[in-house]
């Protein structure tokens, strides 16, 4: 009798060799160019995807051209993939065909002619000042913790650093005189930020008392530590916000990325161009700034549509 399911080894199947060669092309190129970890973790899981797919299609890396690319594509949405996810997964293809026509296996990268679905135009989570000041003002700094979160947050908010760029910064990296960091942004781009005097402080005052409390190791670098002593990774960064925002009652889940585009948003309102919110924020185009512009934007609108007459 014919199985009328398919099983888990026939839609998982075993990579090939001329596949396994591709994926580990690929994650030594995004290791070169500098990539996240995350993206790298990301890329690698979307390509491997990708590649069960294709072997089931009977594909080599050689083989696919932009039909097939767009079938997957299809295949994605039909399975009610949001478009963003789906997006990532073309971004990823697009980066390793982009390997391999560098290596000389493809001619051309078939994943450049595959339009991304359009993705809802969502405005950034951004917090009011008062908000921010309820947050930071509910961290009592009483503990090595408390005080490591503190100047955590404040360092966060008030230089608009990403979670990544924040355990990656080391004590080093801090010039209190000048009142700046240096910072290695995305594919280990260098740029200098200013530290605002509430960040010093707070900063000043983890360094003197709560990290060499922390401290299990004399030769660790890190900023921030963890209670065991070691460098704080992003999901701690993540997890000690959410405790702290829900300590000072603000609604919806407050995620890091909330502190950098209310970084951004609250200089622009206080008059700063947006050429240096830019070199701030560490973006590459500055079309990646103006989204900032669309929230003031939509700020506007709201004042005026709840406060004039004839609106």
């Amino acid at each position: 009798m014919k199985k009328s399911a398919t099983t888990e080894q026939d839609t998982n199947p075993e990579l090939t060799e001329g596949w396994t060669a591709a994926l580990e092309m690929v994650r030594d190129d995004l290791v070169r160019r500098g990539s996240a970890e995350r993206t790298r973790r990301a890329y690698q899981s979307d390509l491997v995807q990708f590649a069960q797919w294709a072997i089931l299609a009977q594909l080599e890396p050689t083989d696919v051209d932009v039909r097939q690319l767009r079938r997957y594509a299809a295949f994605c949405g039909e399975s009610e993939m949001a478009p963003s996810t789906v997006a990532r997964k073309l971004a990823a293809l697009r980066s390793c065909f982009r390997t391999l026509r560098e290596h000389g296996i493809v001619d051309q990268n078939p994943a450049e002619l595959v339009a991304a679905p359009k993705r809802p135009s969502a405005l950034p989570r951004v917090l009011r000042p008062a908000e921010m000041t309820a947050l930071i003002d509910r961290i009592p700094a009483g503990t090595a913790l408390e005080s490591r979160d503190r100047a955590l947050i404040e360092l966060a908010y008030g230089s608009g650093l990403r979670a990544e760029e924040l355990v990656s910064a080391n004590v080093e990296s801090l010039d209190l005189d000048a009142e700046e960091i240096r910072v290695e942004g995305k594919g280990s781009k260098t740029r200098f930020v200013p530290i605002g005097e509430y960040a010093r402080s707070a900063i000043v005052g983890y360094l003197e008392r709560a990290r060499p409390a922390l401290l299990s190791d004399s030769t660790e670098q890190a900023l921030f530590l963890s209670k065991s002593g070691r460098r704080l990774q992003s999901s701690d960064v993540r997890r000690r916000l959410r405790l702290w925002a829900r300590a000072a009652e603000l609604p919806g889940r407050v995620h890091p990325h909330a502190l950098r585009h209310s970084f951004a948003t609250h200089l622009l309102d206080g008059g700063a161009d947006l050429r240096a919110i830019q070199e701030l924020l560490g973006h590459e185009h500055l079309s990646s700034t103006q989204i900032y512009t669309r929230v003031e934007s939509a700020r506007l609108r709201s004042a005026y549509s709840s406060s004039h007459p004839r609106a």
